[in-house]
């Protein structure tokens, strides 16, 4: 649980410096991604520790809470903690993913394209023929 704390403390910092309102590494938007993306690396890693973490300690309860040699006054129950844990080991885990899947997309890996200017559409330079008439009006 200690090294779930620790790297969703991490985590934290490193995802704050990937934000793109931040003026931290500010100069490449590229890598600016990238540590937006270890900073959800990292709280999906913290989510899995979270969620191992409590339920090893749920496995714990129910094997004890089960087994008869233990006296009636030492056996638990689950309690609120453990769906705490569990709801944040689940929230770290989405928010996680959501971070890690905003990588750079493949266009912004290269930079900046430019292309080159389209020729503006050409109009006819060629006068209509006028119909005359030779009959004159009275």
């Amino acid at each position: 649980m200690v090294v779930s704390i620790l790297l969703g403390f991490v985590g934290t910092i490193v995802s704050v410096v990937g934000m793109k309102c931040t003026k931290v590494a500010d100069q490449n938007p590229v890598a600016k991604s990238w540590i937006a993306v270890l900073g959800g690396i990292l709280f999906l890693l913290a989510g899995l520790c979270t969620a191992g973490a409590v339920s090893w300690y749920a496995s714990r309860v129910t094997h004890d809470f089960f087994n008869p040699s233990t006296p009636l006054n030492a056996k638990y129950e689950f309690g609120p903690a453990l769906f705490v844990g569990w709801s944040a080991a689940s929230l770290l885990i989405l928010g996680g993913s959501f971070l890690a899947c905003s990588c750079p997309k493949p266009e912004d890996r290269r930079g900046q394209q430019y292309y080159r200017q389209s020729q503006p559409p050409t109009t006819a330079t060629r006068e209509l023929p006028v119909k005359r008439d030779n009959h004159q009006c009275v």
